[in-house]
């Protein structure tokens, strides 16, 4: 059917022009709308809304078997848009599609049902760590979620104020699993994720295993409903690149487990209870985190705890923290005895090739409460006056860590008894497991390193706010380190600044003693060898060096 034309001049007013407009063409425009809510019309468009297939967006209608409906005609029509309007959406399990694109408008909202009965596990996904779901995908090729609109998991619903216990040494006894993560993939492949706001799960918001080319941008999580409420969490991905996202989280913001390899994160902020990034297991490498702010954070923000794993190739840099615990711990012990060794590791073993640059961290004395976080958190007796922590154990070495630009303030208030610590416990699971069972805390306040071969200090700051009587910089069993540009804060209550202990080939140049101190460096052991110091500004220390446990001067030159 053709269109009159009808001539406008500048006169002529709406209703005139109207009435110059054929009835025929009216009825056909208005017929072409209404059958934009068909569901063949809407399939020969690509845009699949969900009310067509019977859903109610009042927030009281269980919607998943028209939600599923409009999936499933979507991926068999090849693929397209399931549009989530405006309105809430209740719904238990979905499962996603290769071809979906699952577009949330700015005002519509997928509500997780508060019935258990309303879920079920992910087909085909693996049991493990519970994997009872919200939405998920198994195999799934060119699948995203999309759109300024909400998942809201109502995951306080499932509150029990028990959490799945898999933290230190519960090994998930007794745990409580039977509660839905937000989104589960499970081997898919061109997975997207863009400018979605993702809330209260009532587990982990975010779970990836075995994913490859996934693409994460723009995305919101704010997950404080619930124990174990983590951010991302990926197992074993490939090619993952996350940037621009906001994460407020009560668990790990963005666990790495696994085998993950080829990953990148710019560009975000994070900030949870517990840790922000936690490497642990498998065959974890080249990963690449930078430009990222991490705020109001304690357990450390980033975590490497090792078993039987290889890891290597990992950088840090430009990263801001502000008021954190840890701020930085590295755990490897060589053996499978802790929670993050994984099926797959390699039969040799090894922790190399880790660097942090522009690193700038105020550090608290102890974990602060969330105000939003509505159940109480324990707090471990490792995390009171943290340090950086590098721990390697027997004859496992960390290799080739090093630290350029960094400066980091503490809050101070060790104790001499802290600092008197001499056997520190062999303990690699968790960055402050160790000094839980030496209690108290680290007897260094600025880095306490163990069992490390290849470790460099480029224009490294070590401040306190409060006076603080443990040495900065504590270095047990170190070989082949090269520190330079130290900056360093002394205290008059501090039996020494620095402390050596059975280390050999450590070349210190350029090192500054911001304030005054009692002694330079205790160096202590027998097996002491080609200690040096070269240059810098060393007037503020009353006595440079004093010697215990069978070390002596034949290793050291200033």
């Amino acid at each position: 059917m053709k269109f009159p034309i009808v001539e406008i001049n500048d006169h002529l007013s709406r209703r005139a022009w109207l009435s110059k407009v054929s009835v025929p063409a009216i009825a056909v425009v208005g017929a072409t709308m209404v059958s934009a809510r068909n569901p063949e019309a809407v399939a020969a468009s690509g845009v699949f809304d969900i009310r067509d297939y019977g859903a109610k967006g009042d927030g009281k209608t269980l919607n998943t078997s028209a939600i599923q409906t409009a999936i499933d005609a979507c991926s068999g029509a090849g693929g397209g848009k399931v549009l989530i309007p405006t309105g809430t959406f209740l719904s238990g399990t979905l499962q996603l599609k290769s071809g979906v694109t699952l577009y949330l408008s700015a005002g519509g909202k997928l509500l997780g049902s508060p019935k258990r009965e309303d879920y079920t596990a992910g087909k085909g996904v693996p049991s493990g760590n519970g994997n009872i779901v919200f939405l998920y995908a198994v195999n799934a090729e060119r699948l995203s979620i999309e759109g300024k609109g909400t998942i809201d998991g109502n995951g306080l619903a499932f509150y029990t104020g028990k959490g799945d216990n898999t933290g230190p040494g519960q090994n998930g006894v007794g745990g409580n699993f039977d509660r839905p993560h937000l989104l589960i993939f499970y081997q898919c492949t061109e997975l997207r994720l863009h400018d979605a706001f993702l809330q209260a799960s009532a587990y982990h918001c975010i779970r990836l295993l075995q994913c490859r080319q996934v693409y994460i941008d723009g995305v919101r999580i704010y997950n404080r409903v619930n124990k174990n409420n983590d951010g991302f969490h990926f197992s074993s991905c490939q090619y993952v690149h996350i940037s621009n996202c906001d994460v407020q989280c009560q668990d790990d913001a963005c666990a790495l487990f696994g085998s993950n390899k080829f990953v990148t994160v710019t560009n975000c902020s994070f900030s949870t209870r517990w840790s922000i990034f936690r490497f642990g297991g498998g065959e974890s490498q080249n990963i690449a985190i930078s430009n990222c702010l991490i705020y109001d954070t304690y357990g450390c923000p980033i975590k490497i705890s090792a078993g039987r794993a290889s890891i290597e190739n990992f950088t840090f840099s430009n990263i801001i923290m502000r008021n954190v615990t840890g701020p930085i711990g590295i755990g490897f012990s060589g053996t499978g005895n802790n929670n993050s060794a994984a099926a797959g590791s390699a039969s040799k073993p090894f922790v190399r090739n880790i660097s942090f640059n522009g690193i700038r961290a105020s550090v608290v004395a102890l974990p602060v409460p969330h105000p939003d976080i509505h159940f109480d958190l324990h707090t471990w007796e490792g995390e009171k006056n943290s340090c950086i922590t590098l721990n390697g154990m027997d004859d496992h070495y960390l290799e080739n860590i090093s630290f350029t630009d960094v400066q980091v303030t503490y809050a101070g208030g060790g104790t001499l008894a802290q600092a008197n610590k001499r056997e520190v416990p062999k303990v690699a699971a968790e960055y402050f497991g160790v000094w839980d069972t030496a209690p108290g805390g680290p007897p260094a306040y600025g880095l306490y390193a163990r069992n490390v071969k290849g470790l460099t200090l480029q224009n490294v700051r070590l401040e306190f706010e409060k006076e603080d009587s443990r040495p900065a910089l504590v270095l047990d069993n170190v070989q082949d380190a090269a520190i330079n540009g130290l900056n360093i804060r002394g205290s008059m209550d501090a039996e020494s600044l620095l402390r050596i202990t059975n280390s050999k080939d450590i070349l210190f140049t350029a090192t500054r003693i911001l304030t005054p101190c009692q002694v330079l460096l205790s160096l202590e052991g027998p097996s002491n060898e080609g200690i040096q110091f070269d240059g810098g500004d060393l007037r503020k220390a009353k006595k440079q060096v004093v010697y215990s446990g069978g070390a002596n001067d034949k290793s050291l030159k200033i």
